[in-house]
This record gives C-alpha cells, sequence and structure tokens, in this order.
C-alpha cells in the first residue's frame, strides 16, 4: 500500500513501544500518516500525580502544534474532554476532533483518509473526517482492563466494531469475539524487528554495562510491570536460585516492593528498543511470567518472536498465540514447572540452537506482516469504491 492518507488514533506517542508503533513504522514508509495521541479511555484521577503528569504533558503537546515526526508522518495532540463516558462531552469531543483534525488534513493536502483506530474512544470519530475506510486494529481485549470500565468499555468497542469497514485483531481469541460484531475481521499476527534483534548473535554486539557485570546466567524479562506480570512467580524464582541474576527491563506500573528486596532482582526500568538485543545477548533465557486469567488469554506477546530472533530459550505461561511456538518455547502451567523449564533451558541450551531459533524468525517481520494487513485494506476499500489519493 502507498500513496495512501492515514489518521492514526493511537496511544501515547513515545511510550514503550507496542505492535502499534511498529505497524505505524511501516505505514509511514510509503503514506501520509498522521499520528494522533490518546483520547483518554478513563476519567483522570484528580488525586493521581501520575494523570495530573499526562496532563501537563498533553496541553504542551497541544501549544506546539502539529509536529514532523518523519518524511512523512506527523505527531497531533488534540484538545478534548477527558471524560470518555460522557455524553456530552463526546459530543464536544466530536466536535473538536473533526474541526481541529480537517484542518491538519487539508494543511497536508490529504483528501478522504483512512481512519486507523487503535482504541475504542476511536468511535466517535467515524463520519467526521470524510474518510474512505475505518480500520480498528484491535490488539487487547480492552474490557477487561482492570482500570477501565468494563460494561461502558464493551459498549464503545461494539459501537466501533459495528462502523469499521474491517476489524485485524493480534490473536485468534480476539477474532473470534470481535468476528461477532463485525464479520470483516481478519487475525493480524505480530512481527518482529529481525534483523535489529538477530544482532545478539553477532560477536560484536557489546553486553550493556549494568548487565555485564551481574553473576551468570541472567535470567530476563523485558516489557511492562503491570498487574498480569506474575511478580509472585518471579520471587520464587529469585528466592530458588539467590545464585541466578533476574533481569527486568521496563517501566513499573504497579507496587514492585517485593521485587526490589531480593537482592538478585535488578529493575533496569526502561530501555530503547534498538538497546534490547544487547541486553538479550546477555540473557541465558528469556520469561514470559504472565498470570493466567482473562486477559492474558487474549494477548500475544510481541517480546516472544523478540526473544526467538535473538536466539533464547523462551520459558512463558500459557497462552493461545504461544502455543503456536510449542515447539520452541517450554510452556510451564504452574510455578514449578516454569523454575524447571528454565533450569532445563539453561542446562540444554547449546550454540547452534540459538541460530536455529534465530533463523526459524526471518519470515516473520513487521514488513510481512503489514503488507499482508494493507493487501485486505486495500481490497476493502476497492470494493467500496472509495478512490485511493493523498
Amino acid at each position: 500500500m502507498s500513496g495512501e492518507s492515514i489518521v492514526y488514533l493511537a496511544k501515547e506517542w513515545g511510550q514503550e513501544s507496542t505492535s502499534c508503533d511498529f505497524v505505524f513504522e511501516q505505514l509511514a514508509r510509503r503514506n501520509k500518516v498522521i499520528w494522533v495521541n490518546s483520547i483518554a479511555t478513563r476519567t483522570p484521577r484528580l488525586t493521581s500525580a501520575h494523570d495530573w503528569r499526562k496532563i501537563f504533558v498533553k496541553l504542551r503537546l497541544c501549544l506546539g502544534g502539529l509536529k514532523q515526526i518523519g518524511s512523512t508522518a506527523w505527531l497531533y495532540q488534540p484538545v478534548f474532554i477527558p471524560l470518555p463516558f460522557s455524553e456530552l462531552a463526546r459530543k464536544i469531543n466530536s466536535w473538536l476532533l473533526r474541526w481541529a483534525l480537517r484542518r491538519q488534513i487539508r494543511r497536508l493536502g490529504m483528501r478522504q483518509p483512512q481512519l486507523w483506530v487503535f482504541q475504542p474512544n476511536g468511535a466517535l470519530l467515524i463520519g467526521q473526517l470524510d474518510e474512505s475506510l475505518v480500520v480498528y486494529y484491535c490488539v487487547d481485549e480492552w474490557s477487561h482492563f482492570a482500570h477501565l470500565n468494563r460494561e461502558k468499555v464493551e459498549k464503545l468497542e461494539q459501537e466501533l466494531l459495528k462502523k469499521a469497514d474491517l476489524c485485524f485483531a493480534t490473536s485468534e481469541p480476539l477474532t473470534e469475539t470481535k468476528k461477532q460484531y463485525n464479520p470483516n475481521t481478519f487475525l493480524a499476527l505480530h512481527g518482529v524487528d529481525y534483523e535489529r534483534f538477530a544482532q545478539a548473535l553477532n560477536p560484536a554486539t557489546a553486553l550493556p554495562g549494568d548487565v555485564a557485570v551481574l553473576p551468570r546466567p541472567v535470567i530476563g524479562f523485558f516489557g511492562g510491570i503491570r498487574g498480569h506480570v506474575d511478580q509472585e512467580l518471579i520471587v520464587k524464582i529469585a528466592d530458588r536460585h539467590p545464585e541466578w541474576s533476574l533481569v527486568l527491563i521496563g517501566k513499573a506500573y504497579v507496587n514492585v516492593d517485593e521485587l526490589r528486596a531480593r537482592p538478585n532482582i535488578h529493575l533496569l526500568g526502561h530501555r530503547l528498543n534498538e538497546m534490547l538485543p544487547a541486553y538479550c545477548k546477555a540473557f541465558a533465557v528469556g520469561i514470559i511470567p504472565y498470570l493466567q486469567n482473562e486477559f492474558i488469554r487474549n494477548v500475544n506477546p510481541i517480546k516472544l518472536r523478540q526473544y526467538l530472533s535473538a536466539g533464547l530459550p523462551v520459558v512463558s505461561t500459557p497462552m493461545h498465540e504461544v502455543w503456536r511456538y510449542s515447539h520452541a518455547v517450554t510452556i510451564a502451567r504452574t510455578h514449578d514447572e516454569f523454575l524447571v523449564g528454565i533450569e532445563q533451558a539453561i542446562l540444554d541450551d547449546k550454540p547452534e540452537k540459538h541460530r536455529q531459533r534465530s533463523n526459524a524468525m526471518r519470515g516473520e517481520t513487521w514488513e510481512a506482516k503489514v503488507a499482508g494487513v494493507c493487501a485486505h485494506v486495500m481490497r476493502t476499500k476497492a470494493a467500496k469504491g472509495a478512490p485511493s489519493m493523498n
């Protein structure tokens, strides 16, 4: 797909990289794309310092206007009322977004852009931009986020699904659920930046200083430390093997005092995506220690393909999309199975297995995955009779 104009209603720009970032990167190579920052999925808590920081960041971005972030890519922070479930606020936001985004679309010489939506509240933009096509890219079961109102989010998402021209969902369970409301729903599995993560196998790749000095083996994890990360399991691993180093890379969104209390657990915080292969080189095993619940059932962990591209043995709790790689991943249902899985992975691993695991990921690139998505988009657009233009 090339030469298209796209309004991309997404999460916050600059947060930890997710599929939203990787899909955007591919689209922006051959199309004009405006990344529109999130317009709030919940009402802010005025007692929360975190929420106030977000408000000030958004206000600063609003004052900056449209910001170019690539040769054909722009970032825009719209003005809106952060009350996603208020009917009055919804009407006002719809008008504000329509006015502001139409202005930016004209400024960039776009006409009849595609509208790509990554969050349920994007439903309020449908029909406001003279869009040629509406794509809902569903990456999570939003109604199962603990901080969101399940009933209201479900209602918003169902409205979005019914209005969208097509939907892409990143796991089979999500695909089956969304098909109930939009039959034009397709599975869109995650890709991987293969060449980047395969650098973990390059002898020239230097270990980061903060892990190079740690006792071996290093058991590694990267990603946001949220409520679905099984901290009890991580603590159990650390206590059972005090000679191991457990390295957790990513921002903590929940209390992690129990993790900090273990001297062999190292919370390194956020690291840029381009730094992760060097950390993978230090890892003996990559772990995906998630709780087993309805939210996780729908998850497709991007880190799985990243670990494998880096050649790492992987131990994970059960998820539908992880079972696709059961030939290459140890899947553990209990804490004890998880521990045994790590122990066995360390004992059995050999350099040739690293290369085999990495080579198996060569065809799983984001470029290939997004090309498949775009083929669906253009077929749907052609069937709808919408013109292809900037």
